[in-house]
Order: structure tokens, then sequence, then C-alpha cells
């Protein structure tokens, strides 16, 4: 960073299947009006706006950033729009990080959402694009042979999924704003639909309605603020080709590579011990375990076992995704930014009935498209 960077303000909307209350601007704005009275700032405190959601074809609202600008208070500021598939709301905030980081402005709302009730995610994520075999099971048919191979390299049991999907929503339950928080055990999973093997219907994350905002500010504006922030320590993202030979698609390199470099520029040399907390995007159960690995947070094969003995429980060594995850609430244009905005949270010390205790790093994480482009980032209690 060129000048230290913090979270100031959060502010997200209640989500669920059918925001049916609100219009797509009626529900960012929901998000942004939280996210200033947060930071106890007005509209006119704001220099600039970015803004990140999935691809346009979700909803059929196309260049949704000029459709909203009314709606974000960006009328004559500059705006910018971010797209990198399931990753972007993480992606959103980081752009908004290094506008701050560089001097450019000093405060920066940053903002991302998704209304899937007003689309039809599934097939619009399996189009029949040229000289490419179409999907026609939209983003879990895609997964379901990483988790497989992901079994068959590691042996994991089968209950390691359905035991990570309890796990969320548990959490779930702590958070007012998750989407789904009603609990469920283990044989509730194990006796639900198999829709792509392995992944079951109570594997899989649920289509929300729901939007977040985050306010950065340059560290000296940080400081001045009526809350303590979240320092933003590092940020990073990285992508690879999805098609490449040879690629590892259980342990993508990128996100390897994404994790090293925000520990080594927050000083983290044991991510397991010096991280109190992790925001980790878990749209299917078993990408828990797998992102552990990918993560440094457990050696190859042993991410599992790290779940089966319950060290990454709400309470345990290790909360992951003690919000309930992208495994409870999932709108896929904010997901990113929930997990980034949540460690902030988790920092500030207000997360609720949620938070963590003892919280000074947390780590928060998207990855998008074939688990290819990812974002992330470490933020902490000091400067």
């Amino acid at each position: 960073m060129k000048r230290p960077v913090a979270v100031v303000g959060v502010g997200q909307t209640h989500h669920a299947a059918r925001r049916a209350d609100l219009s797509i601007p009626g529900l960012v704005r929901e998000a942004v009006d939280r996210a200033l009275a947060d930071a106890g700032l007005e509209h006119d405190d704001i220099d600039a706006v970015v803004i990140g959601k999935a691809p346009d074809m979700l909803e059929g609202v196309a260049q949704p950033e000029q459709f909203l600008a009314g709606a974000v208070g960006a009328h004559m500021k500059p705006m910018l729009r971010v797209h990198t598939a399931g990753s972007v709301g993480a992606s959103t905030a980081i752009t908004a990080c290094t506008h701050v980081a560089s001097g450019l402005y000093d405060r920066v709302l940053t903002i991302a959402y998704e209304k899937q009730s007003e689309g039809n995610a599934m097939w619009a994520l399996s189009p029949n694009m040229p000289f490419t075999t179409p999907l026609v099971a939209g983003a879990g048919g895609f997964f379901a042979p990483y988790c497989r191979a992901y079994i068959a390299k590691t042996g994991a049991p089968p209950h390691i999924g359905p035991m990570t999907a309890v796990c969320a929503r548990e959490n779930a339950a702590r958070n007012e704003y998750a989407h789904l928080r009603e609990p469920m055990t283990i044989e509730d999973v194990m006796n639900s639909p198999v829709l792509w093997e392995p992944i079951r219907y109570l594997e899989t994350c649920p289509s929300s309605d729901g939007a977040i905002a985050m306010v950065i500010a340059s560290g000296d504006l940080a400081k001045q603020g009526p809350r303590k922030p979240a320092w933003v320590k590092s940020a990073a993202s990285y992508a690879e080709a999805m098609w490449v030979p040879g690629r590892d698609q259980v342990s993508p390199r990128a996100g390897k590579v994404a994790a090293k470099h925000v520990y080594d520029r927050a000083g983290i040399t044991d991510p397991w011990n010096q991280i109190q907390t992790a925001e980790i995007y878990v749209p299917f159960a078993w990408f828990e375990a797998m992102w552990l690995e990918n993560l440094g947070f457990a050696e190859v094969g042993e991410g599992w076992k790290k779940i089966d003995r319950g060290e990454q429980r709400f309470g345990a060594h290790l909360p992951i995704n003690p919000s309930g995850g992208v495994l409870c609430t999932n709108p896929i244009g904010a997901s990113g930014m929930l997990r980034l905005g949540e460690a902030a949270l988790q920092v500030m010390g207000r997360a609720g009935a949620h938070q963590v205790e003892g919280v000074k790093n947390a780590l928060g994480h998207a990855y998008g498209g074939g688990a290819q482009y990812f974002a992330m980032w470490i933020v902490s209690t000091e400067l």
C-alpha cells in the first residue's frame, strides 16, 4: 500500500430468496445508507464510487453502473464498474482500496449486489459457447468434478460435506442478515437429493437477493472516524487461464499465489496460528476443505481432517465463515464483498452475535469463474 487504508463503514441488506419490497436501486441504496451511517458520513464526503456485480445477463440489466448512479449518490463523481465473475465483490473492494492507497481519492464508497430473483442464474451460467462443451447444469455441474477429484485425491469420507453444511447453518443462525438460518442435521443433508455427485441439495448455496457497501478511507481520515477501523494490511487479485493443460483445478495456482502475496505483505508466516478467523468463498460444502489447503491453513490432504475434528467451528481454533458464508447467503455479485466485509466487522469487533473473540487478523477470500479468479485481503486491528 502506498499509504495506509482502512474500512471505516460497512452496511449490508437483509438477504432473502426474494426481496420483493425493493427494486434493484432500492436494494443497493439500503446497503449504501447503512454503510454511510456506520461510518458517520454523508454522500458529500465520498470522493468516488466503485461498483461490482456478476454478469449483466444474470438479471438482464446492461451497464448497471449507469442505471444505479443516482441511487448510490454517484452524481458528478468518478464511478468505476468491476467484473471478475464470482470473485467480483472482493475484486471491487480491492479496487476501491487501490484508489485510496494511491492518493487519488481519500474516501471511496464500494458496492456489490445481486437480485437473483429477477433473473435465472442457473441457465445464464450455462451458455452454449462456440467451441466449448455446454454445461447445461450451472455452477454446480461445473464444480462437482473438482469435488470428486478432491475426494479421490485425499480419501475424504462422505460425511465431510454434510458436516461443513451443518456448521455453516449453525453460524448463520447467529447472523441476523443471513438468508438461510434454519438448523439442520448431518442426516438431513445426507438424505437430501444428490444434484451433482457428490453435491447434495443441502450442500449447495441458495439464490439470494442482497447487497453490501463499504467505505474505504485513507489512514489519516480513518483515525478521525467515530469507530475503530479495520486496517487493510494487504490485498491481492490473481487470475489464471482456465483451460491450460495440467492445471490443478483442486488447488489452483492463482489461489496459492494470491494467498502468499497477502500473507507476505501482512507479515503472516503461520496463517493457522496468526489469523483468528477467515471468511472464505464456499458455494458448495466440499470447497471448505479444499480451500483450507489452498490457502495454507492445512497441508495437502489434511483440510478435511480439520473439519472432521471440528477445528474450524465457531468457538474452536480457527472459526471459518462465522457469518454462515456463501452456503447460507449468496447474492452472487455481492458474495465476495460480503466475505471481505464480514472479515472487517470481525476485526472491528462489531459482528454482533457471530463475533469471534480476540480477533486481531482476519482473512476475506473469494474466487470466481472456473476457480480461476481469486481476490482476498488481510484486515487487522493494528495499522
